[in-house]
């Protein structure tokens, strides 16, 4: 017998956005600011912030794969904050931290080389004493989205959420739990998520043109001219 296969929950990063914005729209914030996780959560953050009409910004954090499986992350690091490991992972794994250094430096390296890149169009949005939205297109084991909370716990934000259109029941928990984020939001929460792409129709690569034009296109509405 052939199995169905099941209906994507979201057409795209954009219808994502739109409905992941009217959701949180019904919250209450204070001068609240949109953070999009390079790459692909920004496309989905601009929706969010054009609901909440809060200014938009860009996050980023470079996954650290497993030497054998690149696709797998054991840990995640910013331009410059500390490298948020998976332990679990690497048990798995049977790497050591200190065998990733390299790995490390080279995602460290390309992170710092990603967001200076995106603040020739749009320089930095304050957050201290602000509720900050930090979105991304998934959450699976949410090795990313932590090295980007807690490099943004660092500039003071008043409140901080997670929200994502999908994310796994369990590391959606876990996040709360750790105290990562003050909140994570998700529209679709999944005990089991084999991938974050399988719940999109359309779950295309956003290259970093994209996350340009997006985010130039922010600071257009927010600095409308004569």
């Amino acid at each position: 017998m052939r199995m169905r296969r099941r209906r994507a929950a979201f057409a795209d990063r954009a219808e994502a956005g739109t409905r992941l914005g009217a959701d949180l729209r019904a919250r209450k914030w204070c001068d609240p600011v949109v953070l999009g996780l390079a790459r692909g959560g920004v496309p989905v953050a601009a929706g969010v912030a054009t609901a909440l009409d809060a200014p938009l910004d860009v996050a980023v954090a470079r996954k650290i794969g497993a030497p054998t499986q690149p696709e797998w992350g054991l840990g995640a690091v910013t331009a410059d904050g500390p490298v948020n490991w998976d332990p679990a992972s690497l048990r798995r794994a049977h790497v050591a931290a200190a065998d990733l250094a390299d790995a490390v430096a080279r995602e460290k390296e390309e992170a710092g080389r990603q967001l200076r890149r995106y603040r020739e169009v749009a320089a930095a949005v304050p957050v201290a004493d602000r509720d900050v939205v930090l979105v991304d297109d998934g959450l699976a084991t949410g090795v990313t989205a932590r090295a980007a909370l807690r490099r943004l716990r660092e500039d003071s934000p008043r409140y901080v959420v997670l929200a994502v259109p999908v994310g796994r029941a369990g590391t959606a928990d876990l996040i709360r739990a750790e105290g990562a984020a003050d909140d994570v939001v998700a529209l679709v929460a999944p005990a089991v998520l084999v991938a974050v792409s399988c719940w999109y129709r359309d779950f295309g690569q956003t290259p970093d043109a994209q996350v340009l034009a997006v985010l130039a296109a922010a600071r257009r509405a927010d600095n409308p001219g004569p």
